[in-house]
């Protein structure tokens, strides 16, 4: 991350963005839309590193690759994030060991692969992650290690690997004396060398060994490994450093990775990488060295699993974290696997392990995954459920209902998952779609059970979700032609306008008619074909790592236009853009009339407008390349000109870019550091800040009916937010005006609930839509002086709801239940199922914001659930007898209310005046006699007493819980206990009517104040005030109520 970006997200996030002369669109304008986060954790995502409180064991800090830093103070039961306002890149985490609250972290992700994420620099926490400090060294891009000095935590040491895709000064080995303030670089050695690792003698902490790393990431080679590379040791604290060779291989070394025994710190343990890698082993602090293991397992791709460990207690138990954490016991002589990661317990790729300094039985383990967590030194592991920190590079979604969301991941296949459920989404709801890298992941539009995926490098493959069988159906080269080029992240593409038909890039463009069983190329080599840019053979420096992850001269963004399938869009990771105009007949190379783009970047993504045939928006991407610049374009005549999009203010190089489909104007930006927003055709960007962390957005969808934004974040799993019609609706008109009713789209009453079930904590939870209305509206400024509410009428012009609104400046958002209050119930022992109140009817409503004096009007539709099998004649039949039932719980509530209130006041009367409690005494117990056959009132809750009360709400709960016609035995249950409610009130009635006038008389003679019946009006007063969330006054409750039963008639 260079200074240019940080400081431009560093702005973002501590004030207003201002733009030009207008600074009326800015982060705030957009706080009336939340984003949800869906998750999944399910299969979690890298873990860089972690550290434990040596005071407060319980206490946990996991850094995530890109998702942030987690807190756990519950021994990994639960997590909650803690860095939300910074970059999310995470290189290393630690704790003070004298001061469990101080904790460091140091930004951007060591393990330098293809799809790394750079930082900013140091941060330190001085409450235990409740807020951060930047202390510095913004350039140093990427940290692999932190170390505090036990006796003064004041002294730190940093380090900082550094850039990965260009030299940098800014790397090597920092030191500060003043707890962060300043900085001196204690070793360095040269621009391309960076540190790997930095360990500790515990028993003497000026003692200090560094790992040199000569390193260099391109868009299409890796280079692990040159003369920087070495192993450094200082005795002084890093004041000096003497480079270690006695016994290490002869030669360029590559990446090294160390460890020190706590309990024999002579003993020193390294990872080298060399023409012969090995782990090497020190028992003279470093002075000589031998070779003790290179067998495979220990080779295995040491630039991405650069970690050893050394039991606390054994000097001769070391582990390596690598594909499968393996374990020696003999000093390093030889390792065996603990478990299988393929297939097994626990997900391959481990790259940190914590080892308890009190208990080497129990260890954390940091892999690809997520984490884990084992008490028996490894033989058994359990999931840590709880972190949402996915990497999604893909994501789409199907028309379902509610829909469901695909998308591909880091190194956890591919996965489809709810966009909203009952209740919670949670891990067990997703379900595994591919293998491997997943990347793109698509539903067939019409063969539901049908879903592409595919993996690294070209992989492509048909699932039917039926019988999860997979189908390889990727297009394959001709005898004679060259052999095709996959980028690691294959593009896949399904036309808008034809259903089954499929494309794919190679160097070619390849297109399928009948769903992937046969290819066509519909194209020549779309890219520059340069043999200097097709070096993955070789990649990988000093041991050789042909993954497919340096692929490159490929195509990587295809976009047909939806208007019209004969235009096709191709971006190149060559830095090439092509337009066919004809189905694949004719090519155009457009690149040249990109103005201002470097040669060779990456095009990170086309995509044909929704609104207009000849245009389309042009992403680029050239930080592999060590450009970090925000690279947007435009174009309105199919390529033949460009225009460069203003991004002042826009932090983080480009992913992904979309038109909204229905208002042209709007345009969204995925970048490195969050989702930005233009509601001018890109003249000026807002960040979108509500809930969502500066987190890479790799990929962005609009859903075509429900109008939702979808977010694949590299990091932090799916995010949605919900309804882009309030936005759309900000035009220069409303941001002008002091305030504006926005519209939303119609809003569904979801039916059915969750059933029972039972997670615990240790879990993620996904957030599922709201189940109320929102009602959104725009300030042109904070509302500072007097009330501001929303009002709700119905068609009669009752008002039904008044809410409370939000006062910021900018847009605003009140959640509406779309239900009645919940019904008022007489006191009883016993618990009944009435804890929400009717839905409302279905239609427009009238929406009134009142500010001060002024009245803004607009309106909002209620809908029934698209999902209900019931027809309209069936739900107004049950909203008729759920608003009956509900004004009757009413009725009772006050007949209990009334009786218990007189027989409040005979109590008192009685104590005033002990002569009259005698004669009181016998309307007493009528009175007792009668508030007894209302609600039970034995002491237990589950005692069988059931009273009219209880009958009462058993049917209110029965009928408001399901959206069909009510049953024949529910009418005829409802018809009994009215009729008893009737006799009730008739009871008590006639009883008034008997003895209050005479009660009331012996109270006047001995000077006593006479026994009030309660008030109805009151009464409905209190349960209805304006200040409820969704009250409705009497008047309008006893007009819905007959309303319904009309409807129902009918």
């Amino acid at each position: 991350m260079s200074m240019r970006i940080a400081l431009a997200l560093a702005a973002a996030l501590a004030a207003p963005a201002s733009h030009g002369q207008d600074a009326t669109f800015d982060p705030a304008t957009l706080a009336g839309l939340k984003a949800r986060n869906i998750g999944p954790a399910v299969m979690s995502g890298r873990i860089a590193s972690l550290d434990v409180a040596a005071t407060e064991p319980a206490t946990i800090y996991v850094g995530a690759a890109s998702g942030g830093v987690w807190r756990s103070r519950n021994n990994g039961t639960t997590f909650q994030p803690v860095f939300d306002r910074h970059m999310q890149s995470i290189g290393a985490v630690r704790v003070d060991p004298s001061e469990a609250k101080t904790v460091w972290v140091g930004t951007g992700e060591s393990r330098v692969r293809n799809s790394v994420s750079a930082g900013d620099g140091v941060y330190v926490s001085r409450d235990g992650g409740d807020t951060w400090t930047h202390s510095g060294l913004a350039e140093t891009r990427h940290i692999a290690e932190l170390l505090v000095d036990p006796r003064d935590g004041k002294r730190v040491w940093v380090c900082a690997t550094g850039h990965a895709f260009a030299d940098s000064a800014e790397r090597g080995v920092y030191r500060s004396d003043d707890a962060g303030a300043t900085w001196q670089r204690v070793l360095a050695v040269d621009a391309r060398t960076g540190c790997a690792d930095l360990v500790m003698d515990p028993t003497a902490p000026d003692t200090l060994y560094a790992a040199m790393w000569d390193f260099r990431r391109e868009p299409d080679f890796f280079r692990s490994g040159g003369p920087g590379s070495g192993i450094f040791k200082s005795t002084d604290g890093g004041a000096t450093w003497t480079r270690l060779r006695q016994g290490l291989p002869e030669g360029d070394l590559g990446r090294v990775s160390l460890a020190v025994a706590a309990s024999e710190p002579s003993r020193v343990y390294a990872l080298v990488e060399a023409a012969q890698t090995g782990i090497y082993r020190s028992d003279d602090a470093g002075g000589s060295w031998r070779l003790m293991n290179s067998s495979a397992g220990v080779q295995f791709r040491p630039f991405y699993f650069g970690e050893l460990a050394v039991d606390p207690t054994d000097p001769d138990r070391v582990y390596r974290p690598a594909f499968l954490l393996t374990a020696s016991d003999d000093g390093g002589r030889t390792f065996s696997g603990m478990f299988s990661g393929v297939g097994g317990a626990i997900h391959p790729d481990h790259h940190w392990l914590w080892i308890n300094p009190k208990d080497a039985q129990h260890l954390i383990l940091g892999t690809d995954g997520g984490l884990y967590v084992s008490w028996n030194r490894g033989v058994h592991w359990r999931f840590v459920a709880s972190l949402p920190v996915s990497q999604f590079y893909h994501v789409a979604a199907d028309m379902q209902v509610p829909y469901n969301v695909y998308g591909g991941l880091q190194d956890n296949g591919s996965w489809v998952g709810p966009s909203h459920r009952s209740g919670a989404i949670r891990n067990k709801h997703w379900d595994s779609v591919g293998f491997g890298d997943g990347f793109w992941t698509f539903p067939d539009p019409e063969l539901d059970y049908l879903v592409y995926s595919e993996y690294q490098g070209g992989n492509l493959m048909r699932v039917d979700r039926r019988t999860n069988e997979v189908r390889q159906i990727a297009p394959a080269h001709a005898p004679g032609e060259p052999r095709l080029r996959f980028n690691w992240n294959t593009p896949l593409h399904l036309s808008a306008s034809r259903p089954g038909t499929l494309y794919y890039g190679s160097q070619y463009l390849h297109r399928s008619n009948d769903r992937g069983d046969s290819w066509q190329r519909i194209s020549p080599d779309l890219t520059t074909n340069d043999p200097k840019r097709q070096r993955q053979a070789q990649s990988g420096g000093l041991t050789i790592d042909n993954s497919t992850a340096e692929n490159n001269t490929t195509i990587y963004t295809i976009s047909e236009s939806p208007l019209d399938a004969q235009v096709i869009w191709v971006g190149t990771d060559d830095g090439l853009v092509h337009v066919t105009r004809n189905g694949g007949g004719d090519w155009t190379n457009v690149t040249r009339n990109l103005p201002g783009l470097p040669r060779g970047l990456w095009i990170s993504r086309v995509e044909a407008s929704p609104h207009a045939a000849g245009t389309a928006y042009v992403t680029v991407d050239g930080h592999r390349s060590g450009d970090d610049g925000v690279y947007v374009y435009a174009t309105t005549d199919f390529g033949a000109s460009f225009r460069r999009l203003p991004t002042e203010g826009v932090a983080g190089f480009a992913w992904v870019i979309r038109q909204d489909p229905v208002a042209a104007h709007i345009l969204y930006l995925g970048t490195e550091a969050g989702l930005y927003i233009s509601i001018d055709a890109g003249e000026r960007w807002a960040r979108f800040e509500e809930g969502l962390p500066p987190v890479p957005v790799h990929d962005l969808v609009i859903h075509p009916r429900d109008h939702d934004l979808i977010l694949g974040t590299h990091g932090r799993g799916v995010w949605i937010i919900d309804d882009l019609t309030p936005l759309r609706a900000l035009d220069a008109q409303a941001l002008a005006a002091d305030a504006t009713l926005l519209p939303s789209r119609p809003q569904a009453m979801w039916s059915g609930g969750a059933l029972q079930e039972f997670g615990g904590n240790d879990e993620f939870y996904g957030q599922s839509r709201s189940d109320s209305a929102v009602i959104a509206y725009h300030l042109k400024r904070r509302h500072m002086f007097g009330d501001l509410r929303v009002n709700i009428y119905d068609e009669a012009g009752e008002r039904i709801a008044s809410l409370p609104g939000g006062k910021r400046r900018g847009m605003n958002r009140v959640d509406w239940p779309m239900r009645m209050k919940a019904p008022r119930l007489p006191a009883s022992t016993q618990l009944v199922p009435a804890f929400v109140g009717p839905r409302l009817a279905e239609g427009r409503y009238r929406v009134e914001l009142v500010r001060g004096e002024q009245r803004v009007e607009g309106s909002i539709e209620l809908v029934a659930d698209p999902r209900s099998p019931h027809s309209a004649e069936d739900r107004r039949a049950q909203q008729a007898l759920s608003v009956a039932i509900y004004e009757e719980l009413a009725d009772l509530t006050f007949l209990a209310e009334s009786i218990t209130d007189l027989r409040t006041q005979i109590a008192a009367r009685s104590a005033a005046a002990p002569a009259l409690e005698r004669p009181l005494a016998s309307l007493d117990r009528e009175l007792a006699t009668q508030i007894d056959a209302l609600s039970a009132s034995k002491a237990g809750m589950i005692t069988g007493e059931e009273k009219l009360r209880e009958e009462y709400g058993k049917l209110y709960g029965a009928v408001v819980g399901y959206d069909g016609r009510p049953t024949a035995t529910q009418v005829a249950s409802h018809q009994r206990l009215r009729g008893e409610l009737d006799a009730a009130t008739r009871r008590f009635e006639d009883l008034m009517a008997r003895r209050l006038q005479d009660a009331n008389r012996r109270l006047e003679r001995a000077g006593q104040p006479p026994l009030e019946r309660k008030d109805r009006a009151a009464f409905d007063e209190a349960g209805t005030s304006a200040g409820t969330v969704s009250g409705l006054d009497r008047k309008g409750l006893r007009g819905v109520g007959e309303m319904l039963q009309r409807a129902s008639m009918r």
